[in-house]
């Protein structure tokens, strides 16, 4: 399923603000995996490259955290 993005704003600012709702309302709840690289394009019908700036900025912002070889979790609620 592909979500209707708004082309007229930067893709991975929005993608970032989708995860981010769904990482407050509970979808993904601390300490979860949330989708990789792969997985965000194919749902999103983004590049990988836009993928990975969405994920880039979560992780700026503290929203989540990436373990190498095993993936990018829900940043621990503080």
């Amino acid at each position: 399923m592909t979500l209707d993005l708004d082309r007229s704003r930067p893709i991975w600012r929005q993608v970032a603000a989708i995860i981010a709702a769904r990482v407050a309302d509970g979808t993904y709840p601390p300490g979860s995996r949330v989708p990789g690289i792969v997985e965000l394009s194919a749902e999103f019908d983004i590049a990988a490259s836009t993928a990975q700036k969405a994920l880039s900025h979560l992780r700026t912002t503290g929203v989540v955290r990436t373990e190498l070889g095993l993936g990018t979790f829900v940043a621990d609620a503080r």
